[in-house]
């Protein structure tokens, strides 16, 4: 590639140690899904940081989410504020990019902090997932803004605290944003540390039942209970077998139970459902209905269903495929060779995608060992990555492309 050509250019407008700086201060604030102070501190940096950009920054009180505890009771989990930036609403081609700054680390976890691992690979926590991502974001759209052309159109941008959990408290901030954009972008580390995209995606669900029998002496008058954690059992073995090609199911924790001489009136099945298409997900669903019809009846116990599908399917249309195409000939003329792959991992493009929007959602950084200790973000992926999006926006940005 010669130095002069307007690709480079992007590439040498970039700050690449700005960049680097800025990653390695928004990795140490811990910002744990369940962290309400770590993320509340982060939110105000990331609204500080995108004020730069024309638009408007707003911090979004979360949607109210529950969970069941243990105990079987349904009570309300806290979340932290979504942060959104609104650039030129009026304008009638719009995108939205979104990105996540909560991580699967605690406030208590061992891994708080960043280290070289050699001169080009960093280990640690978000680094890679993905507060690289939202700074790439960040530097990108800066560099947008000075491209001739880029007021032509508007995008928002929305960085949620609870992606890692499922995005419940965001989900309806997602789509509304989503709905009636020509593009999406999501800033998801990419799928392999070689800068692989995730391409097609299964959904995901999870669910709580709660089983409510009745206590009895196991040795003096068992006929008379109603064992929850019987009718748990009989409910995970059905609900195994609707396993099929297109979906798999994991029951995944049993809670309840009693001491040995006494029957169990209390049970609780949490599990998780993999669909790999919508057909699937909505057959699931029906399906279950009925089987928990049958285990209320044989077994004479109440049940409550909690929870669902967070994350529908992920299909790749011919229009999202054209948007795949237009990222990869983007990165060809960076020098940059981008592939793709379809996957059964899941995050925010799914919901974004179930809008109807076309969304490559793997547009964060190239780095690896994501949710672990050994988490890596590869430093030079961060300039290549902010000047294939600032290069994509300004292609989405003229012509019809999808």
């Amino acid at each position: 590639m010669k130095p002069d050509t307007p690709a480079q250019a992007l590439l040498d407008a970039i700050d690449a140690d700005t960049m680097l700086r800025e990653v390695q201060d928004w990795a140490a604030i811990n910002t744990g899904t369940a962290n309400i102070d770590g993320l509340k501190t982060m939110a105000s940096v990331l609204a500080d940081e995108f004020s730069a950009l024309p638009g408007d920054v707003e911090l979004v009180d979360p949607a109210t989410v529950t969970a069941i505890s243990a105990e079987g009771r349904e009570f309300e989990k806290p979340h932290g504020q979504h942060m959104v930036l609104r650039v030129r609403p009026e304008a009638e081609r719009r995108f939205v990019l979104t990105g996540h700054m909560d991580t699967v680390f605690p406030v208590d976890h061992p891994f708080q902090e960043v280290k070289w691992l050699d001169d080009e690979v960093i280990n640690g926590p978000g680094t890679a997932d993905m507060k690289g991502g939202l700074d790439v974001i960040l530097h990108a759209l800066k560099l947008f803004e000075t491209i001739e052309g880029s007021a032509r159109v508007g995008y928002d941008v929305m960085i949620n605290s609870d992606e890692e959990t499922g995005s419940l408290a965001s989900r309806g901030l997602i789509e509304e944003l989503a709905r009636g954009k020509y593009a999406a972008l999501t800033y998801e580390p990419s799928a392999l540390p070689d800068g692989t995209l995730a391409h097609a995606r299964g959904g995901t669900g999870n669910y709580s039942i709660t089983i409510t029998g009745r206590s009895a002496h196991a040795g003096r008058n068992p006929h008379e209970g109603r064992n929850a954690i019987v009718a748990a059992s009989d409910l995970v073995l059905r609900i195994k077998a609707l396993e099929a090609d297109d979906i798999t199911v994991n029951p995944a924790k049993i809670e309840g139970g009693a001491a040995n001489n006494v029957v169990p009136d209390l049970a609780i099945l949490r599990f998780n459902i993999r669909p790999k298409s919508t057909d699937a997900m909505n057959r699931f669903d029906g399906e279950l209905d009925a089987i928990l019809k049958m285990i209320e009846s044989e077994h004479e116990v109440g049940i409550h269903r909690h929870g669902g599908v967070t994350r529908p399917p992920k299909p790749v249309d011919d229009k999202a495929q054209r948007l795949f195409d237009l990222v990869k000939a983007c990165g060809a003329e960076l020098g940059q060779q981008i592939g793709w792959k379809s996957t059964g991992g899941v995050c925010d493009g799914n919901n974004i995608a179930a809008t109807g929007v076309p969304v490559v959602d793997t547009m964060g950084v190239r780095g690896g060992a994501i949710h672990s200790p050994d988490e890596f973000m590869i430093v030079p992926s961060l300039r290549e990555r902010a000047a294939l999006s600032a290069l994509v926006l300004t292609k989405l940005s003229t012509g019809d492309h999808l």
